[in-house]
C-alpha cells in the first residue's frame, strides 16, 4: 500500500535541527519529504542545508506554507510567535522543549536573580495560553518533544501501568551532566531559567506523562500536577566554589542546580533532580514506585554496551556517549543514542498522528503541565521551598 506523503519542513539550523533531520530518516510509518529549512542567519542555513541537498527558504512563512509539518527548532524565546503562526496557517506543530517561558522584559538591566517570579509565572502561562488558544482554532496539532515520553523505558512502564492497573505512588529521578557548551545557555533572557527548565523539564515531562496515562487509562482523564516545592542553586557562582576546568562555569544569571518536589491530584508524589554539576556523561533515569511493580528507567547511561581502553587516543575518532569528559578507562558506549532516548520513536509516532490522526502522547496538555509546574517551581524557590500550587490549563 503506497504510503501518505507528508512535507516536512525545518525552522532552525543548529543543533536540535540536525536530530531532528536524522530522525525524520528513521520515520517508516509515513513517506516524509524535507521541503527546505528556514533560519535568520543565511550562513547558518547554508551550512545546514547545502550538505543535505535541501531548499533554503528566503521567509518564515514561505517555508511554513510549503510544509505540512513545521519543526520548531529554535531557541525557546522564539517558540510562541513561530507555533502561532504556524497553527494559523492549519499546520502540525513540532515544538522542541522548553515549549515556551518568560525571557525578561527586554532591558539591558534584566537579571534572572533579581526579577519577580511570580511575574514570570503570569507571563509564561500567558504565553502557553495563547499557544492553546491557537491550537484550538486550526486543524493542526502541537506535538511537544519531549523526548523521554518517546524512550523505549518510559514508554514500556505506561505499558506496565496500562496493564497491571497500578498507582503510581511516587517517582524519583534525574537529569545531570557537566554543564552546556551553549553561552547563552546561562543567561535568562535566552534560555527562561537554568538547570530546572533547562534540565528538569525532561525527567518532570516523563513523570507528569506517567500520571496523565495512569489516570487516562484508569477512568479516561490525566492526573495532573497540583502543587511544587522546589530549591535551585548556582554553585558554580559560588565565590567559594574551586573551579578544576570539568565542570561548565558560563551561567550569567541562572541556576546550576535545582531540586524539585510535585504533588499530584491523586496525592502521589514525584522527586526530581536537574544540575550542572555531574561528571562521566549525561545522568538520565526515571524510577517508579507504584502498587504492584517498581521499575528503573536508565536512558543515560545503561549497560547495553561497556568498553574499555587504556588511552583516549585508541577511541579518538569514535562516538562514545554524550558529554562524558575523557573516553580512557571504562565507557558505557551508547551502540544507538538515539534510539534509547527516543529520538526515532518520538518522530515516527508525530508523523503516524500527522498522517492518520492518532492521538498525541506527548501533546499541548503535557507541554502547559511542564511549563507550569516549572514556573511555579521559581516561585516556590524565590520563596525558598515553600508549597506553591501549579495553575493548570
Amino acid at each position: 500500500m503506497e504510503k501518505k506523503v507528508l512535507r516536512a519542513g525545518i525552522i532552525g539550523s543548529g543543533f536540535a535541527a540536525k536530530f531532528h533531520y536524522d530522525a525524520l530518516q528513521r520515520v517508516f510509518s509515513t513517506k516524509v519529504e524535507v521541503a527546505g529549512a528556514y533560519s535568520p542567519s543565511s550562513e547558518n542555513l547554508r551550512k545546514f542545508t547545502e550538505p543535505r541537498y535541501l531548499q533554503a527558504f528566503d521567509s518564515l512563512d514561505q517555508l511554513i506554507a510549503n510544509a505540512d509539518v513545521v519543526h520548531v527548532c529554535t531557541p525557546p524565546v522564539t517558540h510562541e510567535p513561530i507555533v502561532v503562526a504556524a497553527l494559523k496557517q492549519h499546520k502540525h506543530v513540532i515544538v522542541e522543549k522548553p515549549f515556551t517561558g518568560y525571557f525578561g522584559d527586554g532591558s539591558a538591566a534584566f537579571n534572572g536573580d533579581t526579577f519577580s517570579k511570580e511575574e514570570g509565572l503570569r507571563h509564561s502561562m500567558e504565553s502557553v495560553t495563547r499557544m492553546l488558544d491557537a491550537e484550538k482554532e486550526s486543524e493542526g496539532m502541537i506535538m511537544y518533544a519531549e523526548n523521554w515520553v518517546y524512550a523505549p523505558a518510559i514508554q514500556k512502564e505506561r505499558e506496565l501501568l496500562q496493564k497491571t492497573g497500578a498507582q503510581i505512588v511516587w517517582m524519583n529521578g534525574e537529569e545531570s551532566h557537566s554543564g552546556s557548551h551553549s553561552l547563552t545557555y546561562g543567561q535568562w533572557k535566552f534560555s527562561g531559567g537554568g538547570s530546572m527548565i533547562g534540565k528538569g523539564c525532561h525527567p518532570l515531562s516523563a513523570a507528569i506523562y506517567l500520571k496523565h496515562a495512569e489516570g487516562r487509562a484508569r477512568d479516561g482523564n490525566p492526573i495532573r500536577p497540583k502543587s511544587i516545592s522546589a530549591r535551585t542553586h548556582a554553585i558554580t557562582r559560588m565565590p567559594s566554589f574551586k573551579d578544576e576546568g570539568y565542570l561548565r562555569t558560563t551561567y550569567k544569571d541562572t541556576e546550576d542546580f535545582a531540586m524539585l518536589h510535585v504533588v499530584f491530584e491523586d496525592g502521589t508524589i514525584a522527586n526530581l533532580i536537574a544540575s550542572e554539576l555531574v561528571l562521566g556523561g549525561v545522568h538520565n533515569w526515571l524510577e517508579v514506585n507504584t502498587t504492584n511493580h517498581r521499575t528503573i528507567c536508565n536512558i543515560n547511561p545503561n549497560t547495553s554496551m561497556q568498553a574499555y581502553t587504556p588511552a583516549h587516543k585508541h577511541f579518538e575518532d569514535v562516538y562514545v556517549v554524550e558529554k562524558t569528559e575523557t573516553k580512557q578507562g571504562w565507557s558505557s558506549i551508547s551502540p544507538d543514542e538515539g534510539w534509547f532516548a527516543g529520538y526515532q520513536h518520538e518522530m515516527d509516532a508525530f508523523y503516524r498522528s500527522a498522517a492518520f490522526g492518532e492521538p498525541v502522547e506527548s501533546n499541548s496538555s503535557l507541554a502547559s503541565d511542564v511549563i507550569a509546574t516549572i514556573y511555579a517551581g521559581y516561585v516556590s524557590a524565590e520563596r525558598k521551598g515553600a508549597e506553591v500550587p501549579i495553575t493548570i490549563l
